[in-house]
């Protein structure tokens, strides 16, 4: 972590340093206590020239109020902006529903469904398989149906 000596935070309370190295020691301020001692100190050294407060409390007050009025500044344009009727989100929602309204009754999706089942469907020339269950089901339809041809003939 890099330090500030005595004489840049001297700078700092003096106000002659440019704005990126202001920027630079208020945020190295927050995480150093040796660098915060040397601008308390640099702070009472210089503290004869800085402006004197007739009324703290009445300062403080005004300081509040302002920051008030820029909360208000900030939140109002966001409360108060309308957005166009294509920039809500129920116009959206409402053009989806159409649109997909619209593909569903024009057979749109039917034929989608008929274009992946023959993308899906193996080959003619591989010898189709049927799987382990079918087979066993076949042979169990076979052997009821030779008992009941042997019934049949009896």
């Amino acid at each position: 972590m890099k330090h500030f000596s005595y004489d840049e935070w001297l700078s700092y309370v003096k106000d002659e340093i440019n704005d990126q190295a202001r920027e630079e020691l208020e945020g190295h301020l927050y995480s150093c206590d040796q660098c915060l001692e040397h601008y308390l100190q640099a702070l009472s050294v210089h503290e004869s020239s800085l402006p004197i407060l007739s009324n703290e409390s009445s300062f403080t007050d005004l300081v509040m109020a302002e920051i008030s009025k820029q909360k208000e500044v900030v939140t109002k344009p966001l409360i108060e902006s309308k957005k166009p009727f294509y920039q809500q989100v129920a116009f959206h929602y409402l053009i989806a529903a159409a649109a997909t309204l619209l593909l569903t009754f024009s057979g749109v999706f039917q034929s989608l469904a008929t274009y992946a089942s023959a993308v899906e469907a193996p080959q003619h020339s591989k010898e189709i398989k049927p799987s382990i269950t079918d087979e066993v089901i076949d042979k169990t339809f076979a052997w009821m149906d030779s008992l009941e041809k042997k019934e049949a003939n009896k």
